[in-house]
């Protein structure tokens, strides 16, 4: 029997700022009860652009039921990601919107707890756990890529599918079929659901089938925990889950079976959509790209043929350029909330206590000060030589500080076994307006599903 979750907040977490409070701020509130939430879902690209327009790159606005700061740019994402004297919650500022669904996931910690269950999680991301996963994704992306050989398909639909089942094998040990699809179309509902503009579980909403969701999830990851803690399911005991079992904390004990379900649910959530977003936007910038795309051929081809990918990742230099490029130029979640626990100064602003800020990574990523022509596709501004004397916080798709994403060394690795299989035996086509609408918030993915035909290098 799954353990009876509840959603409530803490009751430790602070009040929002008083009404008033952030007048002083300029920006706009929006809609009586709505606020600017439907404006933001329309095109929040061209909401933020208009907003900083109209008010600067620190300004208030109302949406999803509360006031909120942004901070734009890359001392504001240092001040906040960094948060070197501990003024900023996550767990409170992602807390409204994914407290229904993810609970105590990873994310939605703070300091000294977020610190301990982050150390006994990081055994599975070491080094020998993650030469197993490069093997298993290898093996799994060319199984299915395989099968793509000229074709034309929605890129995004397949790629989801593809980390799905990839999410599915190397971090649950379960093999395709009935159940694994069970499990994946649960994570799909509970991403939905988190987009959702209804935030309350009511009958026939998308949070409701989110919630229920969930509830299928923890309860398959705790009747699951005994077997993987003994052995006695998930093969060799080497995916994600099961070492994640069997991990021990300083003391020697392991994660309560409630705490193993919270983080299980939310990291095989980050470990697949965003993964589907990134890749889309890389295989669409490098159709778009052709020159590039044949200079990531050309490194490709220049492995050792008799060697796997995964134990070449390392020289494919050019492919983590393109990659970093694909994830400034449309990071996979554009901006991040916390909560202020004390007041504090910035930008000549004061900000209360108990207020609800947000960086936005989007708009650091793509300012010309920092970052010449920056819709253009150009990898090089990762080389060393590019790099240098660039804000560390002015590139920040994984976040940064204690909050660093635990799986961007997983992510990187998996980008480039994807990318190395696919221009090893395809040449990549799409339209030029192909993918040009886009949502942004919180996962960017193309509207039209990016079609794109993968046509047989031998043609």
């Amino acid at each position: 029997m799954a353990h009876a979750h509840t959603f409530k907040a803490n009751p430790h977490w602070l009040p929002r700022a008083a009404k008033g409070a952030l007048a002083h701020i300029p920006g706009d509130n929006g809609l009586p009860l709505v606020g600017n939430t439907l404006r933001m879902l329309r095109d929040p690209v061209r909401f933020g652009t208009g907003m900083v327009e109209r008010f600067g790159p620190i300004y208030r606005n109302r949406s999803f039921g509360e006031t909120n700061i942004a901070l734009l740019g890359p001392d504001a994402n240092e001040l906040v990601l960094f948060d070197r004297d501990k003024l900023f919650s996550s767990e409170q500022g992602w807390g409204p919107l994914l407290n229904l669904l993810f609970p105590r996931g990873l994310m939605l910690m703070d300091f000294d707890h977020h610190r301990a269950d982050r150390k006994v999680m990081s055994v599975a991301f070491k080094p020998e756990p993650m030469r197993h996963y490069a093997t298993q994704l290898d093996a799994g992306i060319a199984a299915q890529v395989t099968g793509w050989s000229g074709r034309s398909m929605r890129f995004y639909d397949a790629i989801k599918k593809l980390t799905l089942d990839l999410a599915a094998t190397s971090f649950l040990g379960v093999e395709l079929g009935e159940e694994a699809t069970r499990i994946n179309q649960a994570f799909v509902d509970e991403v939905q659901a988190s987009i959702a503009p209804i935030r309350v579980p009511l009958p026939g909403t998308m949070m409701r089938k989110g919630v229920k969701a969930r509830a299928y999830l923890i309860d398959w990851f705790e009747r699951e925990i005994p077997h993987r803690r003994h052995g006695a399911r998930g093969g060799n005991g080497e995916d994600f889950f099961s070492q994640f079992c069997r991990a021990t904390d300083d003391d020697g004990e392991p994660l309560s079976a409630a705490a193993i379900a919270d983080h299980m649910n939310f990291l095989m959530m980050a470990a697949h959509d965003t993964i589907t977003s990134s890749a889309t936007t890389l295989v669409m910038l490098l159709a778009r790209n052709p020159d590039w795309q044949e200079k990531l051929r050309e490194e490709i081809a220049g492995l050792d043929p008799h060697v796997p990918f995964a134990d070449q990742l390392d020289r494919l230099v050019l492919t983590e350029y393109a990659f970093k490029e694909a994830l400034r130029m449309m990071p996979p979640v554009p901006s991040l909330p916390r909560r202020a626990l004390r007041g504090f100064e910035f930008g000549g602003y004061t900000i209360p206590a108990g207020t609800q800020v947000g960086i936005g990574i989007t708009w650091t990523h793509n300012m010309p000060d920092i970052w010449p022509e920056p819709t253009r596709f150009d990898p090089m501004r990762f080389t060393p030589e590019a790099s240098k004397g660039r804000h560390r916080f002015a590139w920040v798709p994984f976040g940064g500080g204690a909050h660093m994403c635990i799986g961007l060394h997983f992510a990187t690795m998996q980008m480039k076994l994807l990318i190395a299989n696919l221009l090893s035996r395809y040449r990549i086509e799409a339209d030029e307006d192909s993918g040009a609408a886009w949502q942004f918030f919180p996962i960017p993915r193309p509207k039209d599903g990016l079609p794109v035909r993968l046509v047989p290098l031998t043609q």
